[in-house]
């Protein structure tokens, strides 16, 4: 919940109570509360414990934030059991702090009457209806979230107690202007500068870096060149694609099954429309009334154009003698529709009612609706009768082979002979460059998890895509561990060499700094106005190096490193920034005011830790 009150802090402070509340709830989770349990806990706050239970609740929505959040990208970060362990541990401290902050606010005095809970559940606008309480929608979302009135109340008290506190914090916060005025002056300053590039890759040639050398460097780094586990795979693959290729659907199949799905091979029948609309209005009667002596008139013999352009509220296609647009049927309305399909061409409706108002619909013109011939479609049904048999096949063939490489784990040759496959390998290699077949991140955890590469059982079976699993044992494994001076020599040569001509053109660097401080420079300087601090056209160590460099009466000059050598910078002027807006104040002044209330944050907590006793049994701290 403190993340969300964090959150809210930002722009306009203070946001919905109850929003914080449910939002608290559901991410804390209704055991945090109601759970005993004999269990060693995941933390003890001041003596309070919060439990496993409550844990592994925040932590399972903590999870299903972040995949809505992160989409697929989270498939790949939750197969990293670090990633996903450090997670856990960030939600036990939001915990941790939640329960400080519930101690602080109860040894201050702070309460929550019953009245104040109720004024909070009557204006919250998820339990209103056309922006009144609604009792049954209440009702419903409380069954829905699996909470009991009282406990609901209750679980209120609790969180809204805390936003007290949290609100005194964040709201006690305020940004001068003179705050807001200097850092908009300095992040929007610029420099005039000027600046010579010593690449190293010219000093490359009179390098020299002897056996000798790189033998000392291995051994005095010899935690670098570690070999990474790797190991090689056999695999027994079913594929449903694969298995369509070898099926063949005679052409009396396919004319049987087209002549018993005639109705899918039709082009969809479409219609132009065009209309008379009278809307409704403030006197539903009058316009009926309108709309029938037009209907009237066209009984008479009226031009159904001319009444369109002279009566039609639809400014669209007045102009056009009330013509639409092509429609298929179900588009439209249900009576709109219903008129337009019972109609032949050059009819037009009675008067019907719809949302829009009163209309007279005419049918113009009449395309499609006409059956595929077989010729052009029996490919495609083909096609799909193959791959209907394949998908068949394949989930016979999937459970056989669950059921085989599970009962026989030491080994696939059974179950590919179950599933009349063959067993496959795989070249060794390593987490980094694993083979596109098994490039996901459930395969890869499955290949390197304890199953598969220390007790050598066959992994379950693994989706690679739909209707495409393997079953994946290892062939070999070959552990992490040091790798020979030989394997490596040529990487650490080409290293040194790069380095010593690093340090080459760091020198010359500094003899054209000297030169430029004793005036007596010849250098060719590239020359670079206005330069702001995210400017696009300068490498951005230049840019830095410029904005940290001191200004003075005189030019100033310093060198920096980068990818490709250093670089000489000469500062020739700061230039003051314009006179910020009132939106880019207003900006600036958020940003800080959300700043200071991050630090109260932390601050207080940090503080309410020192002072009290928070230990963590069974989850060690980062």
């Amino acid at each position: 919940m403190l993340e969300k009150i964090r959150e809210g802090s930002q722009g306009v402070i203070a946001k919905s109570i109850l929003v914080l509340v449910i939002l608290s709830f559901a991410f804390t989770g209704i055991s945090s509360y109601l759970s005993s349990s004999t269990e060693e806990p995941a933390a003890t706050v001041n003596g309070e414990k919060i439990t496993q239970p409550a844990l592994e609740q925040a932590y399972q929505n903590e999870r299903a934030r972040l995949q809505q959040q992160l989409g697929t990208m989270f498939d790949t970060l939750a197969a990293n059991d670090s990633y996903m362990q450090s997670v856990k541990q960030n939600v036990l401290e939001r915990l941790v702090a939640d329960k400080l902050l519930d101690q602080s606010a109860a040894s201050l005095g702070l309460r929550v009457s019953d009245e104040q809970i109720k004024n909070a559940i009557l204006n919250e606008p998820a339990f209103q209806t056309d922006g009144r309480f609604d009792n049954d929608r209440y009702q419903a979302i409380l069954r829905q979230l699996g909470y009991q009135a009282q406990t609901f109340r209750d679980m209120m008290r609790t969180d809204m107690t805390r936003t007290q506190l949290v609100r005194a914090l964040i709201t006690s916060e305020f940004v001068l202007p003179n705050e807001t005025d200097y850092l908009a002056k300095l992040q929007d300053q610029t420099r005039d500068l000027r600046y010579l590039i010593v690449k190293s890759q010219p000093f490359l040639a009179d390098v020299k870096v002897t056996d000798e050398q790189a033998k000392q460097y291995f051994d005095d780094n010899s935690a670098q060149f570690i070999r990474p586990e790797s190991v090689s795979l056999e695999y027994v693959e079913l594929d449903a694609k694969q298995m369509a290729k070898g099926i063949t659907v005679t052409d009396e199949e396919a004319k049987t099954y087209y002549d018993d799905n005639k109705s899918q091979y039709r082009t969809p029948e479409k219609r132009l429309a065009a209309h008379i609309l009278i809307e409704k209005g403030n006197d539903e009667a009058a316009s009926k009334a309108k709309a029938e002596s037009i209907y009237k008139q066209l009984q008479d013999g009226a031009d159904f154009a001319e009444l369109a352009k002279k009566d039609s509220d639809d400014t669209f296609s007045r102009n056009e003698g009330g013509k639409l647009d092509w429609f298929e049927e179900g588009v439209m309305e249900p009576a709109f529709d219903k008129a337009l399909f019972s109609l032949k061409k050059g009819q037009y409706s009675d008067v019907i009612s719809t949302d829009f108002g009163f209309q007279i619909v005419k049918l113009l013109d009449v395309e499609g609706g006409q059956e595929v011939p077989f010729s052009d479609v029996e490919t495609k049904i083909k096609d799909q009768l193959k791959e209907k048999q394949a998908v068949d096949k394949f989930y016979e063939l999937q459970q056989k082979l669950a059921d085989t490489s599970y009962e026989v784990p030491d080994t696939l040759s059974d179950a590919a002979k179950a599933v009349d496959g063959k067993v496959e390998t795989t070249a060794s290699f390593t987490r980094n460059n694993v083979p596109a077949l098994f490039n996901q991140p459930q395969i890869v955890k499955a290949i390197f998890s304890s199953n598969v590469l220390t007790d050598g059982m066959n992994s379950d079976v693994l989706e690679v895509e739909p209707n495409h699993v393997v079953v994946l044992r290892a062939k070999t494994h070959t552990p992490a561990g040091p790798m020979p001076f030989s394997d490596v020599k040529e990487g650490i040569v080409a290293q040194l060499k790069q380095e010593q001509a690093n340090e080459a053109a760091r020198a010359k660097a500094q003899e054209v700094m000297m030169a430029v401080e004793n005036k007596d420079s010849t250098a060719e300087f590239t020359t670079k106005k206005d330069v702001t601090r995210n400017d696009p056209d300068v490498d951005n160590a230049i840019v830095q190096k410029a904005f940290q460099m001191p200004h003075s009466d005189t030019e100033s000059v310093d060198t920096v490193a980068l990818g490709s050598g250093y670089a000489v910078v000469i500062l020739d002027k700061i230039n003051a920034a314009k006179p910020a807006d009132e939106a880019q104040l207003k900006a600036l002044k958020e940003k800080l005011t959300s700043q200071y209330s991050e630090a109260d944050y932390r601050a207080i907590i940090a503080l309410l830790k020192s002072q009290g006793e928070v230990t963590y049994p069974t989850v060690e701290k980062n």
